[in-house]
């Protein structure tokens, strides 16, 4: 089993959005660099009145961790946009869920359909054996994992180990996963699925490989083969759904919080896959993003430094590139820079994020951590920045699998650069944290202010795959979050009074879901402290 790329297909819930209000946003000044130049961090934006009281609330919690913790759980978060669904379940609840159906526990800590012959015990014992629980615990995340040791395979390895129980539950897992998000105080989640996988994989083997890309998705499409994969996909997808629905008892008096949560598929494509596997699953997972509203973007995974993923990365950045063209609606996000030195060749290091951003033209770069190890970096910086092409940043898993933490981490570079930033949690059943966790690393980490927090927060809704207008004008990386003009002057806990505001949260999914978070935002600054 491949890691992270366990899971086929989930569906996504009905989403739901209300109507809130803004408050109005001081802008921050704008970047006239010329392209040349080095980068030179603007001043801090104005603090409302608001957010300077929240922000001296959260200086007085320093020192209480308790009282820290519940501050960032509570705090609107926007939406997890780098989260692998497989990854992303509590461990405890897969083994639940292992017993549930009745799987068996092999020698190597891997879950095995039934019967459980010799050599393997039913998943079903860790209910009563809490030695063997907790073995399974450390087997199947980061538990206990030693902090002086590197934990790259062993982060890895534990998608092939439980992925006989992700397979089996996907309703149930989104269920999960999809309440943990609300409870975090999230109003979006992009997720990673693979649709199709085993149709994908027996077209590519029968189509093959050609070195003429055109020819070959020609070859893709030719007896509506292709097709026949969307529509698969698309069935997944509505299985998917109405099994969710059910865990989460949508549409009942007990419907779990989930139920109100919008959620995105990202489809993923196992880059350590031959490279007629990898454009089938490209062409799939883009074909698909154009005829599904429910599929937004296609990403690679599978871990970068892998032989095969370093030997055939630029073909790969090749493939995009012409499969952008034949498909401009889909989005393009890649795990790129998820490397280090010591963990690949010194040359391995030099291109992976240039060549995302400038050959495949990606959207969003995830990871990208081994930014100021790469040729003509500030170039790379400067252009993801004057596109807008933002990096997703999981801080607890770049020190897992990479080591790479603090000072070593190139957050405070891309923001020294005007690069969008978005914190993400990755695999947070793996890795044994949630969002909140990874907020409250980078305020004491980089010394975050609650307007600096709070901004990163609405990236993550401004740089989601979302349809539709945004709620803030031009480039608010750059020149900080400013209402359109069709919403200037609306105020928190007020109704939306003029008709050109209402009119753009009626047409823009991305417009109401950012709205509902600066309603979100209103509440909990006069909440705060008090």
């Amino acid at each position: 089993m491949n890691p992270r790329s366990s899971v086929r297909l989930w569906a996504v819930p009905a989403a739901a959005a209300t109507l809130a209000v803004l408050s109005p946003l001081a802008a921050g000044p704008a970047d006239a660099r010329p392209a040349d130049a080095k980068p030179a961090r603007s001043a801090p934006r104005p603090a409302t009145a608001a957010e300077a009281r929240t922000d001296a609330h959260l200086t007085s919690l320093r020192d209480s961790p308790d009282r820290l913790r519940s501050f960032f759980r509570a705090m609107p978060k926007g939406g997890d946009l780098h989260n692998h669904l497989s990854g992303a379940v509590s461990t405890e609840y897969l083994i639940e869920l292992a017993a549930q159906d009745g799987l068996c526990i092999d020698s190597t800590m891997t879950a095995v359909p039934p019967p459980c012959g010799p050599g393997t015990r039913p998943a079903a014992d860790a209910r009563t054996d809490r030695a063997f629980h907790d073995d399974l615990v450390r087997a199947w995340s980061m538990q206990d994992f030693p902090a002086d040791q590197n934990g790259h395979d062993h982060f890895f390895d534990t998608f092939g180990k439980f992925g006989e129980v992700t397979w089996r539950n996907r309703g149930k897992l989104l269920s999960q996963v999809a309440d943990e998000s609300v409870r975090q105080n999230q109003f979006y989640l992009e997720t990673m699925v693979s649709p199709a996988s085993d149709g994908a994989k027996k077209l590519a083997n029968d189509v093959g490989w050609d070195a003429d890309l055109a020819a070959l998705h020609r070859k893709l499409l030719a007896g509506g083969r292709l097709d026949a994969l969307v529509a698969e996909s698309r069935k997944e997808a509505d299985d998917g759904d109405a099994e969710f629905r059910t865990a989460s008892h949508c549409g009942t008096p007990q419907a779990r919080p989930g139920c109100e949560l919008t959620v995105r598929w990202i489809s993923q494509v196992s880059r350590g896959s031959s490279p007629e596997r990898v454009f089938t699953q490209m062409a799939l997972g883009m074909r698909l993003a154009e005829r599904d509203g429910r599929f937004v973007a296609v990403n690679l995974v599978q871990p970068e430094d892998w032989d095969s993923s370093l030997e055939n990365y630029s073909l790969q950045m090749r493939m995009l590139k012409y499969l952008r063209e034949v498909y401009p609606k889909a989005h393009v996000t890649l795990h790129a820079g998820e490397l280090w030195p010591g963990l690949v060749k010194p040359e391995d290091l030099k291109f992976h994020i240039q060549e995302a951003v400038d050959v495949a033209r990606t959207e969003r770069v995830g990871h990208g951590v081994d930014l100021v190890h790469e040729d003509n970096w500030q170039r790379t910086a400067r252009r993801m920045a004057d596109r807008e092409t933002a990096v997703e940043v999981p801080f607890t898993s770049n020190a897992q699998i990479l080591g790479v933490k603090g000072a070593e981490h190139p957050f405070e570079t891309y923001r020294a650069y005007g690069v969008p930033i978005v914190l993400s949690t990755d695999d947070q059943g793996i890795s044994r944290i949630d969002i909140t966790h990874e907020y409250q690393y980078a305020a004491k980490t980089y010394g975050l202010s609650y307007p600096e927090l709070k901004d990163l927060a609405r990236a993550s809704l401004e740089y989601a795959f979302l349809p539709g207008a945004s709620v803030w004008r031009g480039n608010p990386t750059a020149d900080g979050y400013r209402a359109v003009p069709a919403c200037q002057g609306e105020r928190p806990g007020l109704p939306v009074r003029t008709r050109s505001c209402r009119a753009l949260l009626a047409d823009s999914p991305k417009a109401r879901t950012e709205w509902r978070q600066e309603a979100a935002f209103a509440t909990f600054e006069r909440n705060a402290g008090s």
